[in-house]
């Protein structure tokens, strides 16, 4: 993992910790003026637009300007535009409140989290939770686009407001990102049928939720992904493209370098590579499943917020509807190169193989 320097600098009168973010050949410089800039414009908002602000902060206000500083490359002026439609979208989709609006009934629920296959197995040796996703087994056929990205926001905000202020006093460090672990166990040209809703989720990620991951580890790929990887990369920006890392393997004695071992995702913890849904791992060792210990407190604390805010009334016939933005021109350009390389190598290749 990237050792990251740090110094502190004087706003306001305050000692306020600024890390550095990722750079590659062009470092990011964000200096003390541009984040006193950033803030005396944040000053200026309308009273919406604060309390949006300050609820998305939970209290580290120069943390969140520094994610939508890097987010572009150190801009005031844009990363203001930045964080003012992040805001505005929050308002508009009353994301404060979308940890009171479960996804009922639990069957339902359950049924979801076997096809949107995402869990968190315990954190990094650097105090930062530990994400994992199963890109080539979620299948995304249970229920309809809404529910996924509404379960996709809740676990969003469940980890900046519950998980991350939990491993700071665990841990005694700010704590802000979080590692993903992407496990492309299964993935198959059929996948194509998935990336609208895939590029949907990215780009709520990337422009609402930025500098949220500090890498991302492949693990499992086929070779499918390895040619994909290929003609993909030098399309992404420079800085996200140092932040993947493709593991041989189920990256098992790599991830031991940054994590222990009762961290690592279950599908990293045998010699050969497979995930959950072809492994003899079962019970509360597979972060994916409803009944992991991390799937099973996120439920129940969004219930246990629903009774206190008197919404339990949500019935399966009605998701939360969270709109997003259309995809910014390059991440279309990316969509279209996969969905390109796919139809290319399938014609030229038929069934795909796993990378040994």
């Amino acid at each position: 993992m990237r050792k990251v320097d740090s110094k502190k600098i004087q706003i306001s009168g305050l000692n306020l910790l600024v890390s550095g973010f990722d750079c590659v050949s062009k470092m990011v410089i964000i200096t003390p003026e541009s984040i006193k800039q950033f803030q005396k414009l944040m000053e200026e908002v309308n009273e919406p637009l604060s309390i949006a602000f300050q609820n998305m902060h939970q209290g580290h206000p120069v943390e969140a300007l520094l994610r939508f500083l890097n987010g572009r490359d150190g801009n005031v002026s844009k990363a203001y535009k930045m964080l003012i439609d992040c805001l505005n979208w929050r308002i508009e989709n009353e994301i404060d409140s979308i940890l009171s609006k479960p996804i009922v009934p639990t069957d339902f629920y359950r049924a979801v989290r076997d096809s949107q296959l995402v869990g968190m197995s315990g954190y990094s040796k650097e105090g930062l939770p530990v994400i994992a996703v199963g890109v080539g087994l979620s299948t995304f056929d249970k229920a309809s686009i809404n529910y996924y990205i509404q379960s996709h926001v809740q676990m969003n905000e469940y980890r900046d407001r519950v998980i991350m202020e939990s491993a700071r006093k665990k841990f005694g460090r700010p704590v802000s990102t979080c590692v993903k672990i992407l496990d492309m166990t299964g993935l198959k040209f059929s996948a194509l049928s998935q990336l609208k809703l895939q590029t949907a989720i990215s780009t709520i990620d990337d422009l609402n939720y930025p500098e949220k991951t500090d890498t991302y580890y492949i693990v499992n790929a086929p070779y499918i992904f390895s040619a994909c990887w290929k003609v993909v990369r030098p399309l992404l920006h420079e800085r996200t493209r140092n932040r993947v890392q493709v593991l041989p393997g189920c990256g098992k004695e790599e991830l031991l370098k940054i994590m222990d071992y009762a961290s690592l995702p279950h599908f990293c913890k045998r010699q050969g590579s497979g995930s959950s849904r072809h492994s003899t791992n079962v019970g509360n060792d597979d972060c994916f499943s409803f009944d992991h210990p991390f799937h099973q407190q996120l439920y129940s604390y969004v219930k246990d917020q629903a009774a206190l805010a008197e919404s339990a009334e949500l019935t399966k016939d009605g998701s939360v509807h969270v709109t997003f933005p259309e995809a910014d021109p390059q991440d279309t350009k990316i969509a279209e190169t996969i969905e390109s390389e796919f139809h290319r190598l399938e014609d030229q290749n038929g069934p795909v193989q796993q990378t040994k």
